[in-house]
């Protein structure tokens, strides 16, 4: 079936038309991710789904379709690399258990949608919380061209143990809930549990390294789930593979067993001591730190407990910064509403990065968790034409990407703000 079909039957009245001549995209200013400046004016040339120059002016060849987008800024697709395409808000626990497998893909084709159209191009999908591989279909849809959304990098279930983080817990045990996480109680067990899902489709696996976070009195504790040597077990075999492996961990030890087997990035990072700081500064290891997550549900619960945890990860967060500790920006969007997480990026801003310094952790550091640090992040020659345009300048104000205006991505125009000039071939959103 093709593009147009399913865009009709998925999001209401989209329409496909890619053209293959080439198109020089001008605005009145360019991100340049490389010297981490703006240039002015700005101009990008794209042909099929690459881009073949950039920067002040580039070549107009013949035939070249002109798309003046005025006073905004070119800059590379957003990047979210913890993000739960299978989630919405409301009760996570019982979503997997009142909501089918099909339902749920069908909200995910949805929720990519959404961060698509708000200027997310790529992003990592943490987990199908209990949806097994169908993260695999989604993403494959996506390659193929028949459902719009951000190109992804997919793990499907998560990995814990059996009355760990994401199994069912305090339901009857006559009922047999299932859990939303894959279980594997050895280092045996979780390599089958790894292979399984490799075969099954998953590009990169992750692992619930921690539980049951606590903060009582202003001390963190976290409980473990794997040891080091498990840990180390899962990234030989992941490597094996030419894949990586991700943690969800919040404190020590876990976090610490975490990054000495050397996974490739520790999500939450509530808390690191200093030693594993030290580590994750030396091996190039970020931090994902999920505030936008975090802010949400302080907020929405009100909560007093929730709200002095947040206080606390900032705090820490600081703490890291300073350490020299890689960041990468990941909101953790599912239970909030997907196509809003462009908050997270504003939070790394707000809790002390610089703009250029949490557009890098978002474009540059989220490219290379991808496995796509020489194909996006940068508005490149030879890169994939994962193209935004917001108004006003990002580095001078982050909260322009709130306003995105304009996404193109694998060439394909995805959307053209009615106020700006309209494209012969575009997707226009409903």
């Amino acid at each position: 079936m093709k593009f147009t079909t399913l865009a009709l039957m998925f999001c209401g009245c989209l329409t496909a038309q890619t053209s293959s001549q080439p198109i020089v995209l001008h605005a009145a200013r360019l991100l340049d991710m490389e010297a981490g400046q703006i240039i002015e004016p700005g101009e990008v040339l794209v042909q099929g789904e690459r881009i073949i120059a950039a920067g002040r002016s580039v070549n107009h060849p013949a035939g070249v379709q002109v798309i003046d987008l005025g006073n905004r800024t070119l800059m590379p697709g957003l990047i979210d690399v913890h993000v739960h395409l299978f989630l919405h808000p409301g009760a996570e626990d019982l979503q997997t258990v009142q909501e089918s497998v099909p339902q749920r893909t069908i909200n995910a084709v949805l929720a990519a949608k959404e961060d698509l159209m708000a200027g997310f191009t790529a992003e990592r999908d943490m987990g199908t919380e209990g949806a097994g591989a169908a993260d695999t279909a989604v993403r494959n849809a996506i390659n193929k061209g028949q459902i719009p959304g951000p190109r992804l990098r997919i793990s499907g279930n998560a990995i814990s143990v059996t009355g760990g983080h994401e199994d069912a817990i305090n339901y009857n045990p006559e009922q047999h809930v299932l859990p939303n996480a894959t279980l594997a109680n050895s280092t045996a067990e979780l390599i089958a549990a790894m292979r399984q899902q490799f075969r099954d489709g998953a590009d990169f696996i992750k692992i619930y390294e921690t539980g049951r976070d606590a903060l009582r009195d202003g001390k963190f504790t976290s409980i473990w789930q794997y040891s080091e040597a498990d840990l180390s077990a899962a990234v030989q075999e992941a490597a094996r593979m030419g894949k990586l492996v991700a943690v969800h961990a919040g404190g020590e030890p876990g976090t610490g067993f975490a990054v000495k087997a050397g996974v490739s990035s520790v999500d939450h990072a509530d808390f690191l001591n200093d030693a594993t700081m030290k580590t994750m500064s030396e091996k190039g290891i970020p931090a994902v730190p999920a505030f936008a997550i975090s802010e949400y549900f302080a907020d929405e619960s009100n909560s007093p407990a929730r709200r002095e945890m947040l206080e606390f990860h900032i705090r820490e967060f600081r703490r890291q910064l300073a350490a020299g500790v890689p960041m990468a920006a990941g909101s953790d969007v599912g239970p909030f509403p997907h196509g809003t997480q462009v908050r997270e990026y504003e939070s790394l801003v707000k809790y002390g990065m610089s703009p250029l310094a949490a557009l890098q952790a978002g474009l540059i550091n989220g490219a290379k968790l991808l496995g796509w640090s020489d194909q996006i992040g940068k508005l490149k020659a030879g890169y994939y034409a994962d193209i935004i345009a917001v108004p006003g300048d990002p580095l001078k104000g982050i909260t322009v990407l709130k306003k995105v205006e304009f996404v193109m991505k694998n060439g394909t125009t995805y959307l053209n703000s009615p106020a700006l000039p309209q494209a012969s071939s575009f997707v226009a959103r409903p």
